[in-house]
């Protein structure tokens, strides 16, 4: 057997791991139904940790303000800031009775641990159910906290919501962030509705006190300076108790990140916390990048040499379909269509990209919170 006899009978073999992903994963999230939203009233604590966020705060905090929600108290979170985050939160404090401040100076064991001032949030607040996002984000609208509470039930203690970033005209890299973003909500929307949710994203997440208490906070990861919402989320989250919410109304939307480098080191964080999930998440998730890897990798070289080129390029069409018809309706859920049309341009790029943000993290450790 030759060398690109070898090569295709891999790429066979990577694309039917690729098709059963799309067919049995990614498709039961795209061909959802949608999601029906009965408000429920219950009481809610919006929790909200800033660093150095002062501007960030006078810009996004007022649409928290106006949720057309009748019980509700936010706890801002001052995570020892260096600029005028604390002065930004007591002048909004002053205009709205329902605003908590809880000032966290930084001590030695705990020096910037974002777990450590976002646990003493949970502790002030007086709600039983907790809705999380950052201070650079902005609820798309007046609804988001009906949407997000409306799925806690007696069973449902942990919801997973989508966190979108804003778009910026003409720029790539906006687009490659709010298709990394995209495929990232797809996986744990979809992996979450098979039965086997794995995380959730702190800029759009709610569980109870009851759930932060049985897990004992984040004491099972507290060393990790990241993965407040992924790592709590993979811990606790069961097929029983996790909710998924996905409606228009029901996202938040944040500033994205302008330049290259700033993105690169971001997602050099949210990476890192990957190694500590589950062994089945860890393995499904690498079985996935690994098969998309290879696929563009065995597509091009076969394709370039015309060997079988009918079968390959039938087998290659294929996953395409599959990809656009999942993703286009998966998009089409989550407001993100425009960028359907550069999927393959992106997805070729974020491979790389995400192949060199897991060399860099094996050479030298990523920088965390502020």
């Amino acid at each position: 057997m030759g060398f690109l006899d070898i090569v295709f009978y891999g790429f066979v073999a990577v694309v039917i791991i690729q098709v059963i992903f799309y067919v049995f994963f990614f498709s039961k999230f795209a061909f959802a139904k949608k999601q029906k939203v009965s408000q429920k009233n219950i009481p809610v604590s919006v929790i909200i940790c800033a660093k150095n966020e002062a501007e960030n705060l006078k810009a996004f905090l007022p649409s928290v303000i106006a949720q057309d929600y009748p019980d509700f108290e936010i706890v801002l979170i001052n995570d020892a800031s260096k600029d005028d985050t604390l002065e930004v939160m007591e002048h909004f404090s002053k205009a709205h009775s329902n605003i908590k401040i809880v000032n966290v100076k930084s001590i030695e064991a705990f020096w910037g641990n974002k777990k450590y001032a976002l646990t003493l949030g949970i502790k002030a607040a007086k709600n039983d159910y907790l809705l999380f996002t950052d201070a650079d984000c902005k609820p798309v609208s007046k609804q988001w906290i009906k949407k997000m509470s409306s799925h806690f039930s007696n069973k449902k203690s942990i919801v997973l919501g989508y966190g979108a970033y804003g778009k910026i005209n003409k720029s790539f890299l906006n687009k490659l962030i709010r298709f990394e973003t995209l495929v990232t909500a797809i996986n744990y929307f979809s992996f979450a509705k098979l039965g086997m949710p794995y995380m959730g994203v702190g800029r759009n997440l709610a569980y109870t006190r009851k759930e932060f208490f049985n897990a004992n906070g984040f004491i099972n990861h507290i060393k990790i300076r990241s993965g407040d919402d992924d790592l709590f989320v993979n811990q606790m989250a069961t097929v029983r108790n996790t909710a998924l919410c996905y409606t228009s109304g029901s996202f938040t939307k944040s500033t994205p990140k302008k330049t290259f480098d700033a993105w690169f080191k971001q997602k050099r964080r949210h990476v890192s916390t990957a190694k500590h999930y589950k062994l089945k998440h860890k393995v499904l998730l690498a079985l996935l990048y690994v098969s998309n890897l290879l696929f563009w990798i065995l597509s091009i070289l076969l394709i370039t040499t015309l060997y079988n080129w009918k079968i390959v390029l039938a087998l290659f069409l294929t996953r395409i379909i599959l990809q656009y018809t999942v993703m286009g309706l998966s998009s089409k859920k989550l407001k993100e269509l425009d960028l359907i049309f550069f999927i393959p341009f992106l997805e070729i790029f974020l491979i790389v990209m995400q192949l060199t943000i897991f060399i860099n993290n094996l050479v030298s450790k990523p920088n965390h919170w502020k």
